[in-house]
Parts: structure tokens; sequence; C-alpha cells
């Protein structure tokens, strides 16, 4: 994450009170707080794509999709965060106490900045695994058209895939949907990356 100015450190307890009342989100990693940036508006464009493509596309009654408003929490790294889009399968599993903290997500999605990217593309990732739930990690490039694409295997191993171009099909078997890659960039405004 980024580098801690504040040198907080609070309980879970008292991070999620505090973020209740919060005029920004911050994220929170073994009792540190880090303060989140805003997006771009392609960076947004591009999780409002991805939520409303999985969400028409997800079997209704067996999985959902949710934005970045909900926070994950990985238990084995005591990490709170906000992933862009995460899709959960079956019964949400919420952190004790609370509804606006998830632990089970079958997919978690996020869209690559300048000041976040190599998080995303490193150390996050690793947090991510941990959650024995998540079967796909997509990390989507906002400045070109770019997908990651990462499938847990039956082993317990990670398998990358990429995708370069608007007429690749992303086929997401965890949760049965095949989501073309020009829907997460069709919005996207190329004169301003």
């Amino acid at each position: 994450m980024t580098e801690n100015r504040e040198n907080i450190r609070l309980s879970p307890t008292a991070y999620l009170q505090q973020e209740e009342t919060a005029a920004t989100k911050s994220e929170y990693l073994a009792g540190e707080l880090f303060p989140m940036v805003g997006g771009t508006a392609n960076h947004n464009r591009i999780v409002v794509s991805l939520c409303s493509a999985l969400d028409a596309r997800l079997e209704k009654g067996r999985c959902e999709v949710f934005s970045s408003d909900l926070k994950l929490w990985v238990e084995a790294y005591d990490l709170f965060t906000y992933p862009d889009v995460m899709v959960i399968c079956g019964a949400v599993q919420y952190y004790p106490g609370r509804m606006d903290v998830v632990a089970n997500p079958t997919l978690i999605a996020e869209v690559l900045s300048k000041s976040t990217g190599g998080l995303d593309k490193g150390e996050k990732f690793t947090w991510y695994r941990a959650l024995d739930s998540l079967q796909d990690y997509l990390l989507i490039d906002q400045y070109r058209v770019h997908v990651d694409w990462y499938h847990k295997l039956a082993n317990g191993r990670w398998l990358l895939t990429e995708y370069v171009s608007l007429e690749d099909v992303l086929s997401l078997e965890s949760i049965n949907v095949e989501l073309p890659i020009r829907l997460l960039y069709q919005r996207v405004d190329w004169s301003r990356v």
C-alpha cells in the first residue's frame, strides 16, 4: 500500500467504527490505515461497465456482484480493503457483527491506476490468494486494452491469461459467465488516457 503518513494504529473494531463516519475511505492492514485516492472517469466507467455486464449475465440467486462500497476482509493478513468489483456465489459470509464487510468473494476485479497498479498486481494479489473462496482475479488496465485474468486451478496453482483485443471473450467458469472484453471498455474516453 502507499506510505502511511499518519502512522495510526487501530484495532479492527476502531477502524470499522471510524470508517462509518470518515469523509474519505481508508484501507486497513494490521493496524495501519492507508487513505484511498479517487479514481478517474475512465476508471469508474470500466467499473460500472463490468458490474453491469456481470449483473446481466450472472445466474439469478446463485451469484451477485458488488462494487467498491463494500469492504473485503482477508483474515489471514488482518486486511480490510475495497476491491473495485467482487462477485460472491452462495451465501454471503460477513465479518462478525457487520453487514458492510464480506469475506468470501469468488471473483475480485481491480481496475489499474498509475498509483495502485503495482500494489494490485503484487501484494494485493498475494493477500487475496489467502481467501479459499477466490477463484478468479481480474486486473483491468484503464490506459489500454489489456486484461490479466488469473484463474485458480484444481491443484491450487494460478494460471494467467492475457486479453489484449476488444474481440476477445473471457470465459469465467467459476461464475458461468462469458464476458466480451469490448463491454469493459465501451465507454472509455481514449483521448483522456
